[in-house]
């Protein structure tokens, strides 16, 4: 009988009326979501609260299976959207078969920019668009099949989760790292120690003594969410502050390519450096991908080294260095273009005798500290930082003293040093680092050499064409009358120059952090509120449990008010600062009804998405963020998770430094203050790879349409015109996406979902194929036939025993298949299924007991055709909880295996041997082979080594 697309099978649904094809498939598939959705199949009890349902939880095993947060698009999805989602789906539903309490469900995180520039362009209410966008996207994921338990789906922008964030940034705010105990404390007991007299408080007074601005001051170098003024990538051109990740790598904004400008701005801030150590070293608890490990190691950028005083006037410049050990080498210093002391250090005049090309040809330093700032202001970190050719900076005017050689050394400001590094100054050592060595050659700066080469280049730092950078060597010229560093190794130099500035008063050893506190607000309309609001002399109040949520207020303007994109001098004005009934309001906060002004910034998109794992646990509570007997079921530590969390989490490799950093941050909060009992959010880490698809570009390089492209001997064409075929990202932007509903509609979704998964191994990128999704759905065709006749619709499984080799067939599938659905390799597990049911195909007739297996195994993968086949075979209730196989060892173990007997490393025999033959009787075997005893011949036997059942060496002569 042929097999035929659904195009081409359409005349053989007279003769063929129960034919697996698109429209039996739709019609399955439509009729098992609605019962699954009817009988809340996938529904997942708590111990607990309004979802316990009464079902026996205690001692079942229970399986956490998380997606990450999808954003919901106007564009909706392309099939390379749902790769994670259907394998999570694959996986929680085997997870079912094998007897766990599964919680699987799905979320939209759903403030952000987008939805806010749609309604700057159209007017449409940004929760209008993103309701739109999050009921398309529903409808398109149900499609799929996906068992997500749809109580406990929740949206960013509902109140009642928002409320929640709101609350937890109050928990957050209303906290301080106790660097001594480790963890979180409430600030009441830091304010408790300032009114004691227990701690003093900064500045000498009283803590009576001050005004509420001026404690709110004190108490913002404590909190672990603070305002602050600090510096900011500021968009005029957008009227926000951006993210660092939000701005290119030629200081534009992602978004509408505006310039971005560096400026001193008060902001929200997360202190999260605060945990730097614990984020890293909890790293060990996790079952992540040690790339993406790495790549959190790398970003919070743990160093040892030291702080070191430079003298300048009546000033200090501190700096932070990783090698002390070179300070006699240091013969300048360059700051940040945005550090507090620039000013202050800055002469009225030139000082006598200053190279021309340290002045940039300003008139005064003022001058050329204010030109130069205003260049690097339009550049970005990222912009910063790349290695240019040319270094480029302007001297202050001032000389600073280097602590141990005494020396006058010249204080420059340049764009490659940071205020968001260390302490925004460096003491630069030019001999023996690369860019220091640039910018000294550019400068004309003198070197030193102070840690002795080992490559034969000399001493003299004039000669040579770069830095000599290592650790492995030892210092040189470095001695004065109190204090000799010559021949000690890197190590020990460190240890003896950090002492002696140290007991000077003039550095101490310390350790920094790549990592920099988190920027948390923003200047736009689409986020969550602060509930933060300030009385009439500027203090800040946190508003109580009971005011929440704040809610987005309506405004008759969506967009942030912006300016002329190269108005750096510019400041952000919020859409929330327009509606002026919301931003002056009159409360009681317990001393009597009276005004305050509310918080107009808002939350970035991060926030909603740093606890989400939480409310999937507990969604309906209005009493507590999570029950803890709820989270301690799904979250708490184990034997198997010592820091618990959710037991899987899959998602892009992209969120690796971003939002699990920020979600691990937050949830180490709120376990400090007893909410919760994990101490991490996430056990098990999964990233699966992407989904690409060719990408053609006509003459001017635009994208054209991929589905209207005609190949012809290897050309491509579009529209008549030659186009270019390369291999990119599926997307809308590149007219090459597919959408799911297209494949669904032509093939059925479990076809889609067959395909998806065994396109390749779930953690690599592999490239879409819509002619390749027909072998997939010829499978499904396969299995539907070994099991219902085309014809009648009856069943053609047979009620005779499985002979022996169908049982060694079909328990070989299962233990192959079993593993490959434990261990995420569903590539490898469609392909099993196929070759059993292939086998299947050739013996021509399908045994109940077998039937009723494969349908079993196949059920993860295409669910719709399992239950409709399940059903079919006589079962009443879902496959969804049924036992999934397990095959019997004796089938698994092949009856002979096949043992080589080599001599002299030769091949001489090959033996079928049974799988448990010891090595004596295997030796025996092999020694008494014909071709064996023939290959020996006269020869005297020296050793025979024996490996049961698969090897046999024998040494002659």
């Amino acid at each position: 009988m042929s097999e035929t697309t659904p195009a081409s099978g359409a005349a053989e649904a007279a003769t063929e009326p129960f034919r697996y094809g698109a429209a039996l498939a739709a019609e399955i598939e439509s009729r098992w979501q609605d019962l699954w959705e009817k009988e809340g199949t996938f529904n997942a009890p708590n111990p607990t609260g309004p979802l316990a349902d009464g079902s026996e939880v205690s001692g079942k095993p229970h399986s956490f299976i998380m997606d990450m947060f999808p954003y919901p698009s106007g564009a909706g999805l392309h099939v390379g959207h749902p790769l994670g989602y259907i394998a999570t789906d694959v996986y929680a539903r085997y997870q079912r078969m094998t007897g766990h309490n599964v919680l699987h469900t799905l979320g939209y995180d759903a403030f952000g920019l987008p939805a806010e520039q749609y309604a700057v362009q159209t007017g449409t209410h940004p929760r209008v668009s993103t309701e739109a966008n999050i009921a398309n996207m529903r409808q398109q994921l149900r499609r799929l099949g996906l068992g997500h338990d749809s109580r406990r789906s929740i949206s960013t922008i509902d109140p009642d989760y928002y409320r929640w964030t709101q609350w937890i940034f109050l928990q957050i705010f209303n906290s301080w790292y106790d660097a001594e105990a480790g963890r979180a404390r409430p600030i009441a007991e830091l304010i408790g120690q300032f009114e004691s007299g227990a701690r003093e408080v900064p500045g000498g007074r009283g803590w009576s003594e001050l005004s509420g601005v001026e404690r709110d001051e004190v108490l913002s170098e404590y909190r672990l969410a603070y305002s602050k003024e600090v510096p900011v990538n500021w968009c005029p051109g957008l009227g926000t502050v951006l993210a660092n990740e939000e701005v290119t790598a030629d200081g534009r904004s992602e978004r509408g390519n505006f310039p971005v400008f560096k400026s001193n701005l008060r902001q929200w801030m997360m202190r999260i450096t605060a945990y730097s150590d614990r984020l890293i070293a909890d790293l060990d608890l996790l079952d992540w991908p040690e790339a993406i490990k790495l790549q959190q190691r790398n970003w919070i950028g743990r160093s040892e080294g030291a702080r070191v005083d430079f003298a300048v006037g009546e000033d200090r410049i501190t700096v932070f260095t990783t090698r002390p050990d070179t300070l006699f080498g240091a013969t300048y210093m360059v700051l940040a273009p945005e550090h507090g002391l620039v000013d202050s250090i800055v002469p009225a005049a030139w000082p006598a005798d200053v190279p021309a090309e340290w002045t940039g040809g300003a008139a005064t330093p003022a001058e050329a500290v204010a030109a130069y700032r205003a260049t690097a202001a339009a550049k970005s970190d990222v912009e910063r930082q790349v290695e240019a050719k040319v270094k480029t900076g302007v001297f202050t005017g001032a000389y600073a003293t280097n602590p141990v050689s005494g020396e006058q050394v010249p204080v420059f400001i340049a764009d490659y040093v940071l205020m968001g590094y260390g302490t925004g100054a460096i003491m630069a050592v030019p001999a023996h680092d690369h860019r220091d060595f640039a910018f000294a050659r550019a400068f004309a700066l003198p070197m030193r050499c102070v840690v002795e080469p080992t490559d034969g280049r000399g001493e003299d730092p004039a000669a040579w064409d770069d830095a000599f950078d290592t650790y492995d060597s030892v210092i040189v010229n470095s001695a004065r009358e109190d204090l000799s560093l010559d021949g000690l190794s890197v190590v020990d130099a460190k240890a003896r120059v950090t002492g002696w500035l140290a007991e000077r008063g003039i550095g101490e050893g310390t350790v920094n952090y790549r990592l920099r506190d988190w920027l948390f607000s923003r200047q736009r309309y689409w986020g969550e509120p602060f509930p933060i609001v300030y009385d009439e002399t500027g203090a800040m109040h946190a508003l109580p449990e009971s005011m929440l949520p704040v809610e987005v207020p309506e405004v008759e303007d969506y967009s942030p008010h912006t300016y002329d994109p190269d108005d750096a001098t510019s400041s952000p004005k919020t859409p929330l600062s327009r509606n002026e009934d919301w931003v002056t309001v009159e409360l009681d906060l317990g001393d009597g009804v009276r005004t305050y002004r509310r918080e107009t910034n808002t939350m970035p998109n991060w926030a909603g998405s740093c606890w989400y794992e939480l409310r999937y646990v507990d969604p309906v509570n209005s009493a507590r963020v999570v029950d803890p007997a709820n989270e301690a079921y799904w979250m708490g530590p184990t034997a198997e998770k010592p820091a618990g969390g959710v037991d899987l989490y899959v998602g892009g490799a992209e969120h690796a430094v971003l939002h699990l950093l920020y979600a691990r941050f937050w949830h180490k909060v709120l376990h400090d203050l007893g909410h919760v009992s994990s101490v991490e959010p996430f056990h098990k880490l999964f990233n699966q790879g992407m989904i690409t698809a060719d990408v053609y570009r006509d003459e001017r390089g635009f994208p054209v349409p991929a589905a209207e492209v005609e190949e012809r001997d290897g050309q491509y064409s579009w529209q008549g015109e030659p186009v270019k075929r390369e291999a990119g990202k599926m997307g809308k932007s590149l007219k090459n996406a597919v959408a799911p509903d297209e494949i669904a509609d032509e093939y059925g979704a479990d076809t889609l979902r067959l395909y998806e998964m065994s396109m390749g191994p779930l953690d690599v990128s592999r490239p879409w194929d819509t002619r390749a999704v027909v072998g997939s759905y010829r499978f499904l065709q396969r299995l539907w036939r070994n099991i219902v006749s085309e014809t009648t619709g009856e069943l053609v499984v047979t009620d005779e025993p499985a002979d022996e080799a169908t049982l060694r067939a079909l328990h070989k599938a299962i233990d192959g298949i079993r593993g490959d659905m434990a261990g995420l390799r569903f590539n490898t597990a469609v392909a099993k299924a196929i070759e059993l049911n292939n086998y299947l195909v050739k013996r021509g007739s399908t045994p109940r007991e077998v039937a009723e297996q494969i349908v079993l195994m196949v059920a993860p993968l295409a669910p719709h055709i399992a239950e409709e086949l399940w059903r079919r075979l006589g079962h009443e209730e879902s496959l969804a909880f049924a036992d999934y196989p397990v095959a019997d060892p004796a089938y698994v173990v092949d009856e002979t295996v096949t043992c080589v007997v080599q001599i002299k490393g030769k091949v001489k025999a090959r033996l079928e041997v049974a799988p448990s033959i010891s090595d004596a009787d295997l030796e025996a075997l092999a020694l008494a082979d014909p071709a064996v005893v023939a290959a020996i011949g006269d020869a005297p036997v020296r050793k025979v080594i024996a490996r049961a059942p698969k090897l046999v060496n024998i040494v002659t002569g």
